[in-house]
């Protein structure tokens, strides 16, 4: 019922910056919430930072707090990862993912409710 569809992603060296983007279509009228997870090798896949609609409350996991801004243009149905001073740590698949059932801010950070998903772009820092 939603597209979701990443860019964005490349090489960067430690300290630097990348923003990724999300674009969704469908039925984004679903989308209250998204945010953005990632997956490095070996590891499980982690919910970074994810938002409301209209960014009314958002969230971000304390290893990137500080570091990362979420945020969404609902207008043009994107929403955005802003990544700065990036750690070699940070290396991983980005995705972007929304729930389509989620209503509420109390359900929002949970990474259990998110039930489409992009296909991922990679991000790797360099040290």
């Amino acid at each position: 019922q939603v597209q979701l569809v990443e860019s964005g992603g490349g090489l960067v060296q430690a300290g630097g910056s990348l923003r990724l983007s999300c674009a969704a279509s469908g039925r984004t009228d679903l989308s209250y919430a998204m945010g953005w997870f990632r997956q490095a090798p070996g590891k499980e896949r982690e919910l970074v930072a994810a938002i409301t609609w209209r960014g009314g409350s958002t969230y971000s996991a304390d290893s990137v707090k500080g570091r990362f801004t979420i945020s969404r243009d609902d207008a043009k149905n994107t929403l955005y990862l802003q990544m700065n001073s990036l750690k070699p740590e940070d290396t991983a698949v980005y995705y972007c993912a929304t729930s389509t059932y989620c209503r509420s801010n109390g359900c929002y950070s949970l990474s259990a409710v998110y039930d489409y998903w992009g296909q991922g772009t990679q991000v790797t820092v360099s040290s």
